[in-house]
C-alpha cells in the first residue's frame, strides 16, 4: 500500500539526518536511537525505526527489519538497504540513503508510475544493482498495476540488455504509432517520454535518463563523486578466470551430487 504524504515527508528527514550522523562519526545505533524522538508521533516511522534498532543490536543490518515491515517499507527501498549492507558489495551506504531520501521527497510530492519506475531503474542501472533482483523489487512497488508489473517482469526483463531501453518505452507510450498489423498493446508512458526516448535510442541510456530528469523533473539519483581508478587489465583478466573456475568447481559439485541441472541453461522464447 501506499502512504500518506506526512510519512514520506517524515522519511525524507530520517534518511538525510542519518545520513548526516554517520558522516559526524555517529553510529547506527546511535542514530536509531536518537531519532526515535525526534519522529512525528503521528506517524508510524517512529514504531518502524524502534524495530529496526532492535534488529540492529540483534543482527547488525536493518534491511531485516525493513523486509519484514513490507507494508511500511517498499521492497524497493529494501533492496537498496540490503545492498548497501552486504559484506562483499561495493554499494556505499551513504549513497544508498541518499537515494532512499531523494525517493522519499519524490513520493511525497506528486508521484507518477513513470517517475517512480524511472528513478528506480536508473538506480540500479548507474549503481550496478543488479537487474535481476532490482526489476523484481521495482515491480512489486504499490504505485504498479498489472499491465506495469507484467511489462516490469516480463517484457523488460526479457530483452533489457538486449533491446534499446528507449525503444522498449518508445513503443508503450503515447507517441509510438501502431502499424497496421501489431497488437494493441497497454500504454505505460505518455507523449513526452516517448518523444525523448525515441531521440534517445542508441545512446548511452545514462544520456537518456539525464533528458528526462531535464525535461520531466524526475528525481535525480545520487552518484559517488570520488574518482574511481581503473582497474588494473591483468587483475581484470584475473577475475574472469576465477569466475570461470567457480562455475566449473559447481558443476562438479553438482555432478557428485547426482548430475547438473541443465534447466537454468534454458531461455524461454519470447511470445
Amino acid at each position: 500500500m501506499t502512504l500518506s504524504k506526512e510519512e514520506y515527508v517524515e522519511q525524507v528527514f530520517f534518511f538525510k539526518a542519518f545520513r548526516e550522523r554517520l558522516l559526524d562519526g555517529f553510529s547506527t545505533q546511535d542514530v536509531l536511537r536518537g531519532m526515535q524522538s525526534e519522529l512525528l508521533n503521528s506517524t508510524k516511522l517512529p514504531l518502524a525505526v524502534s524495530f529496526m534498532l532492535a534488529e540492529v543490536r540483534l543482527s547488525g543490518k536493518m534491511s531485516l527489519a525493513m523486509k519484514r515491515l513490507q507494508h511500511y517499507f517498499a521492497p524497493f527501498q529494501t533492496y537498496v538497504m540490503q545492498e548497501a549492507e552486504r559484506e562483499e558489495g561495493r554499494f556505499d551506504i551513504l549513497i544508498a540513503l541518499q537515494i532512499l531520501e531523494n525517493g522519499a521527497r519524490y513520493l511525497s510530492q506528486d508521484p507518477s508510475p513513470q517517475g517512480v519506475f524511472f528513478y528506480e531503474f536508473e538506480t540500479i542501472c548507474r549503481n550496478r544493482l543488479g537487474y535481476d533482483r532490482g526489476l523484481d523489487a521495482i515491480s512489486r512497488d504499490p504505485i504498479f498495476n498489472e499491465d506495469w508489473q507484467y511489462w516490469i517482469n516480463v517484457v523488460l526483463r526479457r530483452q533489457i540488455g538486449f533491446v534499446d531501453i528507449g525503444k522498449l518505452v518508445y513503443v508503450r507510450s503515447k507517441h509510438y504509432q501502431l502499424k497496421e498489423d501489431e497488437t494493441p498493446q497497454p500504454v505505460l508512458f505518455g507523449e513526452q517520454e516517448g518523444r525523448i526516448a525515441r531521440a534517445a535510442q542508441g545512446r548511452d541510456p545514462l544520456f537518456f535518463f539525464s533528458a528526462l530528469t531535464r525535461h520531466l523533473k524526475y528525481p535525480q539519483v545520487a552518484r559517488s563523486h570520488r574518482t574511481e581508478e581503473r582497474e588494473d587489465p591483468a587483475i581484470t583478466e584475473l577475475r574472469r578466470k576465477i569466475e570461470l573456475l567457480e562455475n566449473r568447481i559447481q558443476l562438479i559439485h553438482e555432478e557428485l551430487k547426482g548430475g547438473v541441472n541443465l534447466e537454468r541453461f534454458y531461455v524461454t522464447p519470447n511470445n
